[in-house]
């Protein structure tokens, strides 16, 4: 990877507590294996929001893959697609969202027992102060079949200061890591991103309008495909992060936000970046309208010392359990093992998601790197299920782990529910 690559990628806020923490706090759960339990069999497939995904982890969004590797975000779809794990694709994705579930039609496969479910994406919104952006995404977005839902991103809507990433200033149409077999592209020259409409907006420059692609809704078909030089482009202080953000509405609240979105999509609606018990619960009364929440503190890029998701997860456990009864919770932020997903699911949570570990796949070997990545995590997760003595997801509970050394530092205030 490039310097600039590895900081934005590794980055975190201020001191980055919250991300060390995110990942720590698993070390404090211990798992409760239970012996002469038959293992032969472990199935890992689960749901969300109705579809069936073959492992009980996802690839979280994260933007600008093709810092690492000229792949990208295609590259990461593809390998999702052979291993059956969804894929919420970034607002701030390298490459149009068309171009990415585009890679998801598998050659054909010798048969297995149990063969990848079809692939399931999730679109990552960040509400745009110039709406008009952000509701061509949506109409673009509703277009394609692959996509399930929308993942509202609410916990950064401003950049956390984060240090290693403003040590290098952002250009727009900033190289790629390493070429791409796949992509028949000229290695060094990074195919711009087509997110967010005009070429000011939070990709730093690096965006292709739909209007200048002779109707075409994919700025990055192999027919289209029109890179654009912006060597002239002057660097943006402040780095990856803070270039991606400018553009965001930080006006929104729930009554503003919720109500615009609900009149534009017909897909579910999924919030990401929930870090408190009230919050979660004021989403359960949101109730049909948003249909499940992300535990997140932006992988500790947000606001440094913010609880990693776990700690919400035990919050929402304590105070206000009917939410895992009507909403799909999901986690995400600091998991490294197999131990870390089973020990989430334990505690209630429907996925785990990742999002720099497919970031370093991809970084690492493209589409094969990712690939790797998902076989490693797989492995380890079937591992820990033979050793637990369970056959199924539905399976996992409360009794596989002693979360005593986290529940004595959780919030232990008032609740105003």
């Amino acid at each position: 990877m490039t310097p600039k690559a590895r900081n934005y990628y590794s980055s975190a806020s201020d001191d980055m507590f919250s991300k060390s923490l995110n990942s720590t706090i698993y070390r404090q759960i211990l798992l409760r294996p239970r012996i002469l339990v038959d293992c032969t069999r472990v199935s890992t497939r689960t749901t969300f929001l109705g579809h069936e995904v073959s492992l009980p982890f996802f690839a979280a969004p994260a933007a600008m893959a093709r810092l690492g590797h000229r792949d990208g975000e295609a590259g990461i779809a593809a390998a999702c697609a052979k291993f059956g794990v969804m894929q919420i694709v970034s607002n701030n994705s390298s490459m149009g969202i068309e171009e990415v579930v585009g890679r998801t039609t598998l050659p054909p496969q010798p048969p297995q027992p149990t063969p990848p479910t079809p692939p399931l994406f999730g679109w990552q919104l960040y509400i745009q102060k110039e709406r008009p952006k952000s509701e061509e995404m949506l109409r673009r977005v509703g277009k394609l079949p692959q996509v399930g839902f929308i993942c509202l991103t609410v916990d950064a809507p401003v950049p956390g200061k984060r240090e290693d990433d403003q040590r290098t200033a952002f250009t727009a149409g900033e190289e790629s890591s390493s070429p791409s077999p796949s992509s028949g592209g000229e290695e060094g020259k990074a195919t711009p991103s087509p997110q967010n409409g005009d070429a000011k907006g939070i990709e730093g420059g690096a965006i292709h309008p739909p209007s200048q692609t002779d109707g075409n809704p994919n700025p990055q078909s192999a027919e289209k495909r029109k890179e654009i030089h912006l060597e002239e482009s002057p660097p943006i202080a402040g780095g990856v992060g803070k270039a991606l953000s400018a553009g965001m509405d930080t006006s929104l609240t729930w009554s503003t936000a919720l109500p615009w979105l609900a009149k534009l999509t017909h897909l579910p609606i999924v919030i990401k970046g929930i870090q408190t018990h009230e919050d979660a619960y004021i989403a359960y009364q949101h109730y049909p309208l948003v249909r499940g929440i992300i535990l997140s503190n932006h992988g500790g890029r947000a606001l440094d010392t913010a609880p990693p998701p776990i700690h919400t997860l035990l919050e929402i456990r304590k105070f206000c359990p009917e939410v895992l009864e009507k909403l799909e919770v999901c986690v995400d932020g600091g998991i490294k093992r197999g131990t870390d997903v089973v020990k989430a699911l334990a505690l209630g949570a429907k996925l785990v998601g990742l999002g720099r570990a497919p970031l370093y796949g991809n970084a690492a070997g493209g589409e094969k790197g990712v690939e790797r990545v998902w076989e490693i995590l797989k492995d380890e997760v079937e591992t820990a299920m033979r050793l637990l003595g369970v056959e199924r997801v539905d399976q996992l509970g409360k009794r596989h782990v002693n979360t005593r050394a986290v529940e004595r530092d959780l919030f232990d205030g008032r609740s105003k529910l």
